[in-house]
C-alpha cells in the first residue's frame, strides 16, 4: 500500500459503497449515496487541518476553543461527475469555497483534454480537496491538481469514491506530494479503461443520462 493513500474501511462507508455499485441502484438514490459516502470521508480527511485558539464567551463566561486556521477550504470537482460530492462536503463545511475544472476523457487516447478552469481567487490562502467520484487512469486527476498546484494552494487532497492500482500509481507518482482518501481500491482497469469490479460509468448514473 501507498504511504499517501488512505483507503477508508469503515463499515458505513462500504454498506453505502455496496449499494453504490449495484446496477439497480436509482439514480436518485445513487446521487444520495454518492453526497452521503463524501461526507463520510470529509470527516477524516479533515483530521490534520490545522487549528487556532480563538476567545469566545459563551453564557456563562469567556472560554479560549479551537476553530480551523486560516481561510479553511475550497472544493474543486472535476467535470462532471465530481459534482456528485461537493454537497456532501459543504455540509460539513459550508463556508468553504468551491472551484471548477472541466474535464473529458479522450475515448481513444484515454487522455484527458481541458476545456474550463475556474478557481476560488483566495486559492492560495485555502486548503484544497478536489473531488471525482472515480481515479481510474490518473490521467484526469494528475491535470486537475497540476492546474491547482499553479495558483500555490496551502495544500491539495484528492477525494474519489473508487480507484483503480493503475491510476493510483500514475498520480502518486505524478504528485507524491498529495494525498488520496478513497472509499476502494479496485481490482484493475479493463480494455476501455473502467474501473472492474467498479460501478459504471460515475457521471452518468448521477445525472442519468444513460
Amino acid at each position: 500500500m501507498y504511504n499517501n493513500v488512505t483507503v477508508f474501511d469503515h463499515p458505513l462507508i462500504q454498506h453505502k459503497l455496496s449499494i453504490l455499485r449495484d446496477k439497480s441502484t436509482s439514480s436518485k438514490d445513487f446521487r444520495a449515496l454518492i453526497s452521503e459516502i463524501a461526507t463520510l470521508m470529509c470527516y477524516d480527511a479533515t483530521r490534520d487541518l490545522p487549528l487556532k485558539e480563538v476567545e469566545i464567551e459563551t453564557p456563562l463566561c469567556k472560554a479560549t476553543v479551537k476553530q480551523i486556521s486560516g481561510k479553511k477550504l475550497a472544493v474543486v470537482p472535476i467535470l462532471r461527475a465530481g459534482l456528485g460530492m461537493v454537497d456532501g462536503i459543504t455540509n460539513l463545511v459550508p463556508s468553504s469555497r468551491i472551484g471548477h475544472i472541466g474535464l473529458y476523457r479522450d475515448e481513444e487516447t484515454l487522455q484527458p483534454v481541458e476545456y474550463y478552469c475556474k478557481l476560488p481567487k483566495d486559492i492560495n490562502e485555502r486548503d484544497v480537496f478536489v473531488v471525482d467520484p472515480m481515479l481510474a487512469t490518473g490521467g484526469s486527476a494528475i491535470d486537475a491538481v497540476s492546474q491547482i498546484k499553479l495558483r500555490g494552494p496551502r495544500s491539495i487532497r484528492f477525494l474519489c469514491i473508487i480507484a483503480a492500482p493503475e491510476g493510483v500509481e500514475a498520480f502518486t507518482k505524478a504528485h507524491p506530494d498529495v494525498h488520496v482518501f478513497c472509499a476502494a481500491l479496485d481490482e484493475k482497469l479493463n480494455e476501455k479503461g473502467y474501473i472492474v469490479p467498479g460501478l459504471g460509468d460515475a457521471g452518468d448514473r448521477i445525472f442519468g443520462t444513460k
